[in-house]
């Protein structure tokens, strides 16, 4: 199946300034997502930016840059301008590689784009299994609930499913959901028309959006290990010990 990646790459960060262009080994962090992004199966790469130092840097390893406003708000909004400005068809579909990714295997982007395409949904998207309470409890980690045909019922902060009795916690039921993303070009082009829901507004998870809008989410366990983003100094360090392997 055909699909296209665009990674959006916003050069202002509140928790690590400038991150996408903190050095990892001798290149920048979003020269080894785009790295990776290229070994896919897609037919096409193109880096989204509001900032000429990342176009200026993306333009030196030979990325395709589309230049982008500065007042979008998420990725999904940085894309539905892309997949406009460059005359995507609605039946195309996208794959959104954050660019603080540099670990995302080639492989799970193989696999969001074909789920997309299988389930007949408008939105997939990947999860992976939650390993300890920690992690099950920490808002930062996102949660997500799905039922058979892995369909997203919910995505939340707060730990889901909830337990009734703290002792029977049972983490095989526990899924953190894994921020990449497949749509069809049509549902990009109508994103901007959405409210943003009051949901979505009270966990700052975009995805709630979608589901307060009748939009179907397809969700699947990641085939491949998905590794470390990069919000902080501390995962800039362990990123780097983990690319020199």
């Amino acid at each position: 199946m055909e699909f296209s990646i665009i990674i959006p790459a916003r050069y202002a960060s509140s928790r690590l300034p400038a991150k996408l262009l903190k050095d990892i080994n001798g290149k920048t962090l979003i020269e080894h997502t785009y790295s990776n992004a290229i070994k896919s199966n897609a037919k096409r790469v193109i880096i989204a930016t509001d900032d000429e130092r990342i176009n200026s840097v993306a333009n030196d390893f030979g990325a395709e840059v589309c230049m982008t406003l500065r007042t979008h708000t998420s990725g999904t909004s940085r894309l539905s301008q892309v997949v406009s400005d460059l005359n995507f068809d609605d039946g195309e579909t996208i794959v959104n590689l954050q660019g603080d990714e540099p670990m995302m295997a080639p492989e799970s982007l193989n696999q969001v784009a074909s789920n997309l395409s299988i389930s007949g949904m408008s939105v997939a998207t990947l999860c992976e299994k939650i390993n300890s309470q920690e992690e099950y409890f920490d808002e930062n980690c996102v949660k997500v609930v799905y039922n058979s045909r892995g369909k997203a019922l919910y995505f939340s902060r707060s730990p889901i499913p909830a337990f009734r009795n703290s002792d029977d916690i049972d983490l095989n039921f526990c899924f953190r959901h894994i921020g990449l993303y497949a749509y069809k070009v049509g549902f990009l082009k109508e994103y901007p028309k959405m409210d943003k829901s009051n949901l979505e507004i009270a966990e700052k998870l975009e995805q709630l959006t979608f589901m307060d809008n009748d939009i179907d989410i397809h969700v699947e366990i990641s085939e491949s290990s998905i590794g470390y983003g990069v919000d902080t100094e501390n995962d800039l360090i362990k990123v780097k010990k983990e690319l020199i392997k």
